[in-house]
């Protein structure tokens, strides 16, 4: 005798009872079920709060022997354990392995990236090589610890953006949607006004002046349409400026940090990273551009040069007053004389002969050689 349809277990009635207590959600629709990613056990609140509030404990279902804590604990998302499971793990990893396309020297090793970080999200999903796997995690992760860090600030910043911009669009639609239901009405009542007016000048006119009177309210109509439907193409024109323009500072800033995310260039783990160069640290600023003013290689500088002209100045307080300074006038006499010394004109014109020179081959000088014997004889 075939069993009847309602002996038949049904997963859906497991999933409703908690697996510590038995209980049912059947008999109480407000209960609760909660899992820890430690184990992914569930179990109802109830349960949770009598075994885990004194402290950490062991997992009560039969066969698992983890310790849990009750801050662990949390709703399920998803109905499928399995799925929630992959959800976590695939979160964790990518908290990690977070590197971004701009860090890769080329689109293939940017795909092997994600390759091998999938792989490494089934070898944990799948139970495959889990120790192995998680210590060149955990290796990567104490490797990388500024470039993953750089790359979370990025992504929330991105995130941020994005919720900022989702919110903006959000408004201007509400925005747009309140300005089109404002022009409708007054569209309405601008319609309903000219056509009181018109049927009231009908009414106090003459039966002449109907078609007159028509056709003037047609043209006022007309002039008022035609003017707001310029300044309606011109706030577009303005509101889209606006955009463009805010769409560009936008997309500037994270391409240029994330070339400052990498710690090194290629790690343990991660093949194809671009190498971070050191940037060779700011000279300070060189007005003379590696000349120096008052570097003397074939002369000193004294304080006093006997001379008949210039000892009466010396001696003049009306010079002096003046800020007239005779040293300043030995360093530049004496700058001046000296300066051609060490510049050896010749030398430098037969390195520039040298350089500009034109390279000939051997088949090119015998070629020339040839035809000048030819000329000779």
């Amino acid at each position: 005798m075939p069993p009847s349809r309602g002996s038949i277990p049904h997963r859906g009635d497991e999933d409703e009872v908690c697996p510590v207590c038995k209980s049912s959600r059947y008999l109480n629709p407000d209960m609760r079920f909660l899992i820890n990613p430690e184990c992914y056990h569930k179990m109802c609140e109830s349960c949770v709060d009598r075994i885990f509030s004194s402290g950490p404990a062991n997992c009560p279902v039969a066969g698992c022997h983890k310790t849990l804590r009750k801050n662990r604990f949390r709703k399920q998302t998803f109905e499928d354990i399995g799925v929630e499971r992959e959800v976590d793990i695939r979160r964790r990893v990518m908290q990690i392995l977070n590197r971004r396309e701009e860090e890769f020297d080329s689109k293939r090793a940017w795909d092997d990236f994600l390759e091998q970080r999938e792989e490494i999200i089934a070898n944990l999903v799948h139970g495959t090589d889990v120790a192995k796997t998680e210590a060149n995690l955990q290796r990567y992760a104490a490797e990388n610890v500024r470039s993953i860090r750089t790359n979370q600030a990025l992504e929330a910043q991105e995130a941020s953006s994005f919720q900022e911009r989702q919110t903006q669009e959000q408004e201007l639609a509400r925005i747009r949607r309140e300005a089109a239901r404002q022009e409708y009405e007054n569209k309405r009542r601008e319609l309903l006004a000219e056509r009181e007016d018109v049927l009231t000048r009908l009414a106090a006119g003459r039966p002449a002046d109907a078609a007159a009177i028509t056709r003037e309210g047609q043209k006022v109509l007309l002039k008022k349409s035609s003017a707001r439907r310029s300044e309606e193409e011109r706030i577009r024109q303005k509101q889209a400026a606006l955009r463009s323009s805010e769409a560009k500072k936008g997309g500037q800033g994270p391409a240029a940090a994330a070339e400052k995310a990498g710690d090194s260039g290629d790690s343990g783990l991660i093949k194809g990273l671009k190498r971070i160069k050191t940037p060779e640290p700011e000279k300070p600023y060189d007005p003379f551009g590696g000349l120096v003013p008052n570097k003397r290689d074939y002369y000193i500088l004294r304080d006093h040069y006997p001379s008949s002209y210039l000892d009466p100045i010396r001696d003049d307080t009306r010079m002096q007053a003046g800020g007239y300074d005779l040293r300043e006038y030995y360093s530049r006499t004496l700058l001046e004389a000296f300066a051609g010394l060490g510049c050896f004109i010749d030398d430098e014109i037969s390195k520039r002969d040298a350089t500009n020179k034109p390279v000939t081959t051997e088949r090119a000088t015998a070629a020339a050689a040839t035809d000048a014997s030819m000329k000779t004889g």
